[in-house]
């Protein structure tokens, strides 16, 4: 995980044939207005790719609260007092705490242990009463919960606990005495009735030291402490495999330990050591996204999770060079060797003998036998290429030697183009790598444009792992252009042999990134429109494809048109000297703000106002300050602006083919927290990336920038030297298919996908193929902005079946739909 960043009526033709399943020219002429005709061939005595039963899976990261007050089925936030600033400015160690009569954080030598350095001191007679999560602590009716503390007293001290919302009482209370050095005491709780506002409260009739309060659920998945809801929506989609724990989690803050020798440094790399044993020894840290993880979902917990759900685990661990915008190589060669140890004694951990250290260790957490580890990623999104491979080969070369049989991954850093993936790229073919995580979060559009990415992908090289990949929403025009997408990861499943959706799991009140598949609150789950795509793709994947083509769309032709635009990010900018002449010379706009700005309409954030004869944007906190000018019919212009950054994190943006707040094009120069430049596309508010090249921005520095569009080529000029180019041309292709077959069953799986708003009446070919006459039919149709929320799920499968079934036959694929036939062979 990384920070930052029309349909149309079929005609005529369509582009090149592809090896196995693509898009070949023919004929989709419309006979009505909300008909299209297409051709489907399909050729089933030929062998496409062969598909990994592990080919899609999921990727959970704890953003959005995906781990405590998510699938870590723990009521109680803040259970051990160790909120700090280090997590949030707002924390404190009685964040979500409120307190009757007097209480004090203490970190003395009293304290649990050393990794859990903060207590609640409480007085006698009076009592502490947290919050939980979202609205409260949610329990439900006739359900048992099971209360923990850790409690420390010199006399007797009597504890009394309850659970009431604002109506009363929830459980009848309980009471335990401490007394004597630090011990656990547990009690039990069964719900008499529903609330979603609960609240726990521990009552102190003496002076007592507490840490670790807990409330359990005992019903959670498969007994294993995880939140049984999400656990089973997760198990549900099938998955192949598990990547965990992260994203920028893993390659963010310090790689020290959590230890005396570092000052028990809060802001650290996910490191999987400091996540396994009792759960009140485990460190805390400070969670990349802004808040706290407790670790009680650990490495041990998310190996569990994995086999409970017949999953491949896929762990990542640190490679020392940090990414997600802090960009900083470790050079600390005693500090590298031990974490290439802790990467080995982690194989140990999953796959040792319990008579080996930490295979020991495994078992005595309740797991003797190994979890089967065959795959492991070393870094995340590294935006140093160099300097993270050089670190990478040490880690495989270890890896290798120790255990010669795991598959080690790569990966091409934060985009899907551009400097860094193009050198990321050749620096893993160089060394013939296992596998390259390649991540990309772009914009409908371009995942229909893009199907045909891994076609031209060298057969022989590296493998590829698309480990995080989203369209930028929740609607179902999203996993349309997903589900489109997914055909070509299909068709070219001997190239991309590892696939998941990101990020996974997201609390409605507590959202660092979107979008997002499975959304949740304290008491409920439902699944996005995306969630469904997956699950249908997950449970419906076949084992090889059968060779297959269709007819499909004419080229795009109108010319990139649209207004100008002026923008920052994070940064204070200033502009001057604005010009756009059309290709003829004639001045389509002049402004040098000698005036006023009134031919500019803000349509952004951000605080804009004529200050010296320059236009300035003077909010460093504001991001998107869109400023627009100009007739949205502009084509073939060339733009001029003079622009400056006076101050912030970034650099400027400048904005050509402006239709709308959601839909443009601008270079964004010294973007990514002043670390590249690149050209993005918005369409309907979704960003892709169109060219991008490392770079930075000078404060004070006054660059010249001239864009020139002619037709769909655009030609970016800095300071007088040309920066780049690019053609703005593919087909956002909305018809897209891939046929499968089942081993097992013999089923041919006809998948299609329709993403516009006519219907598509499809002739299917299916070679000369013996088949029953009978199809069973599973679509997803909806209209494209629907969402799936807690109260409505607008997008879901049905289910039917296709009597009409033949060797060529006629079925009529609704718009914005989703299509899966199989096909029964006789």
């Amino acid at each position: 995980m990384s920070p930052t960043r029309t349909r149309w009526r079929l005609g005529l033709t369509a582009t090149a044939l592809l090896v196995a399943s693509t898009v070949v020219p023919g004929s989709a002429n419309a006979v009505a207005d909300d008909v299209t005709d297409y051709a489907i061939s399909v050729g089933p005595k030929g062998s496409g790719a062969k598909i990994d039963d592990t080919m899609y899976g999921v990727f959970f990261e704890d953003i959005n609260r995906a781990a405590d007050g998510g699938l870590y089925a723990e009521l109680v936030q803040n259970r051990s007092f160790e909120y700090s600033t280090a997590d949030n400015t707002s924390y404190t160690p009685l964040t979500s705490w409120t307190v009757s009569g007097t209480a004090q954080a203490a970190s003395d030598d009293g304290r649990l242990n050393a990794r859990n350095r903060t207590y609640l001191s409480l007085g006698a007679d009076s009592s502490v009463t947290n919050s939980g999560y979202n609205t409260g602590i949610s329990v439900e009716s006739g359900k048992v919960y099971d209360f923990s503390v850790w409690a420390r007293a010199d006399a007797a001290a009597p504890l009394t606990v309850t659970l009431r919302d604002s109506a009363g009482t929830l459980a009848e209370g309980r009471q335990v005495t401490a007394r004597g050095g630090w011990a656990k005491y547990r009690a039990k709780f069964t719900a008499t009735r529903t609330s979603t506002t609960g609240r726990l409260t521990v009552a102190a009739g003496a002076p007592v030291a507490l840490d670790m309060i807990s409330l359990l659920p005992r019903d959670t998945y498969k007994g294993h402490g995880l939140r049984k809801d999400l656990a089973e929506k997760i198990a549900a989609l099938h998955p192949g495999f598990v990547r965990f724990p992260g994203g920028c989690l893993v390659n963010t803050g310090s790689m020290q330990g959590y230890d005396e020798a570092s000052g028990y440094q809060r802001k650290r790399s996910y490191q999987w050591k400091d996540t396994i044993g009792p759960v009140e020894q485990r460190a805390t840290n400070s969670n990349f996204w802004g808040y706290n993880q407790s670790y009680g979902l650990g490495y041990y917990e998310y190996f569990q999770f994995a086999e409970d759900i017949g999953a491949m685990p896929l762990p990542v661990v640190p490679a020392l060079v940090t990414g997600c915008g802090q960009n900083k190589a470790t050079d600390d060669d005693a500090l590298l060797k031990r974490h290439i140890q802790d990467t080995l004694d982690l194989i140990e951990f999953a796959n040792g003998p319990v008579t080996s250290e930490w295979g020991k260790k495994r078992a005595r957490m309740g797991h003797p036998k190994p979890f089967h580890l065959t795959h492991l990623e070393v870094g995340n999104e590294e935006n140093l290429p160099d300097a993270f491979f050089a670190r990478f080969q040490q880690f495989c070369a270890a890896i290798a030697a120790k255990y010669p049989g795991i598959k080690v991954i790569s990966n091409a850093g934060p985009d899907d183009s551009g400097t860094t993936f193009d050198t990321a790229w050749k620096l893993n073919k160089d060394a013939n790598v296992d596998m390259v995580d390649e991540h990309y979060y772009n914009s409908p559009q371009w995942f229909l444009q893009n199907n045909d990415r891994y076609d031209s992908y060298d057969r022989n090289g590296p493998k590829v792992f698309l480990g995080e990949y989203a369209s930028g929403g929740n609607t179902f025009k999203n996993a349309l252009s997903e589900a489109a997408y997914m055909t070509g990861l299909e068709r070219n499943a001997d190239v991309v042999k590892l696939a998941s959706y990101a990020p996974l799991l997201a609390n409605e009140d507590s959202v660092q990134w979107r979008p997002d598949m499975i959304w949740f609150n304290n008491h409920a789950s439902w699944g996005s429109a995306d969630y469904e795509v997956q699950k249908l793709f997950m449970s419906n994947v076949g084992d090889r494809v059968v060779p297959s083509t269709a007819t499909g769309t004419p080229s795009l032709s109108a010319p990139i048109a649209g207004a100008v635009g002026l923008s920052t990010w994070a940064t204070t900018a200033a502009y001057d000297d604005v010009k756009v002449t059309g290709a003829d010379g004639t001045t389509l706009l002049s402004d040098d703000f000698s005036g006023d700005a009134s031919r500019w309409t803000h349509t952004g954030s951000g605080s804009w106002s004529v200050q010296d004869g320059q236009y300035v944007q003077s909010d460093e906190a504001a991001t998107n300050t869109m400023v627009q000018a100009g007739d949205p019919a502009w084509h073939d212009y060339d733009l001029h602006v003079k622009a400056t950054k006076k101050s912030g994190k970034e650099g400027f943006l400048v904005a050509f083919g402006v239709k709308d707040t959601g839909n443009y094009y601008w270079w964004n120069l010294g973007g990514w927290n002043n670390t590249t430049s690149a050209v993005e596309q918005a369409v309907d508010g979704g960003k892709s990336t169109l060219i991008s090249k490392a770079g930075t921005i000078e404060t004070g520095k006054a660059y010249d920038i001239d864009i020139k569009v002619r037709g769909r080529q655009v030609t970016l000029y800095l300071d007088g030297q040309e920066w780049g180019s690019f053609t703005d041309d593919k087909p956002a292709e909305p018809f897209r298919q891939v046929v499968t077959r089942d081993a097992k069953t013999g089923d041919l799986i006809v998948k299609v996908v329709n993403a516009q708003s006519a219907d598509a009446r499809t002739a299917i070919d299916l070679g000369g193929a013996k088949v029953a006459s009978t199809a069973r039919v599973t679509t997803l149709e909806a209209a494209p902005d629907a969402v799936n929320s807690e109260t409505a799920t607008a997008v879901a499968p049905v289910k039917s079946t296709f009597a009409g079934v033949a060797d060529t036959f006629t079925y009529t694929f609704p718009a914005n739909s989703v299509t899966f036939l199989r096909i029964k062979r006789r």
